[in-house]
């Protein structure tokens, strides 16, 4: 039985191995390290390992450095390699895709290619992401306000609801979204009131969190912290105001007082295919 203090903090090495960029290795590797909370992962990836000698230096760094090690290679040469080593030195490795394509590949009875980064190909998806995210660019924080009738999603909020990056977010998933400031004493653009397409989204918070987000902000940029930006009183203001007019008109509201952008994201893609026609959700359909 152990009798390790669990309120010491554990320091560990963890390689991410990869053929590719190695973005699947370390968003598996956030998400599995989050559930340890007196553990922390020091971080070492090696992308694009293509080739004997940049094998062989990975190696190199994991010997050096022990500890776990992730991995997704597609060419059996180096995924047999580097099982042998993790293997004579007693680490512990999983190929994280493994289960999973093998679950696949029974459920569809075919053969999985051995193409690297095939999630990656330049393909009409790639190139409708990188729209969504020039567009988000150029609609970001009130900017072109009439192209927002283009927009699959609009979002609207007071200053430090998250509204910019979680455009970003959802732009890398492929929606066109952009986002428009809610300020005091400023009405919001008459034309939102014409559009038919967008779906458009009110983000809210708690006044306290979203007075100590812009305090931060004002340390940051080192400005007066005495102003109207982070008054209690006129933040839970305008929050109440912010509301009011989302349920006047309509709009679905979300609080992100304790959300992350990928949570707030995901809650927005959701009631966006709620509200689209089946057939709709057909042809936009994302991966």
């Amino acid at each position: 039985m152990s009798t390790r203090n669990p309120n010491i903090a554990i320091y560990f090495h963890v390689h991410l191995v990869s053929d590719s960029t190695g973005e699947t290795l370390v968003a598996m590797m956030k998400a599995s390290t989050a559930q340890f909370r007196s553990a922390t992962a020091l971080e070492h990836l090696h992308a694009l390992v293509r080739s004997e000698a940049q094998m062989t230096q990975t190696l190199e760094t994991i010997a050096a450095k022990p500890g776990v090690v992730l991995y997704t290679l597609v060419n059996p040469e180096r995924r047999a390699a580097l099982q042998a080593f993790c293997r004579e030195r007693n680490i512990p490795a999983i190929s994280i895709l493994d289960p999973t394509l093998s679950m696949l590949g029974r459920y569809l009875g075919a053969a999985m290619t051995d193409e690297v980064g095939a999630q990656r190909n330049l393909d009409d998806a790639y190139y409708s992401r990188i729209e969504a995210l020039d567009y988000a660019m150029a609609h970001d924080d009130g900017q072109a306000v009439s192209g927002l009738a283009d927009a699959d999603i609009v979002l609207l909020g007071v200053s430090r609801t998250s509204k910019t990056p979680t455009c970003i977010y959802l732009a890398n998933r492929g929606y066109k979204a952009g986002n428009i400031p809610l300020v005091p004493g400023a009405p919001l653009p008459v034309i939102l009131d014409g559009m038919t397409k967008p779906f458009i989204v009110g983000l809210v918070a708690s006044p306290d969190r979203i007075v100590q987000i812009r305090q931060q902000r004002l340390i940051g940029l080192k400005q007066d912290t005495q102003t109207d930006y982070i008054d209690q009183d006129r933040v839970r203001d305008e929050m109440k105001q912010a509301r009011r007019m989302f349920t006047r008109k309509g709009y679905q509201v979300i609080d992100v007082t304790r959300k992350s952008i990928e949570e707030t994201a995901a809650q927005i893609i959701n009631l966006y295919n709620k509200s689209r026609p089946i057939e709709e959700r057909r042809r936009g359909l994302r991966l």
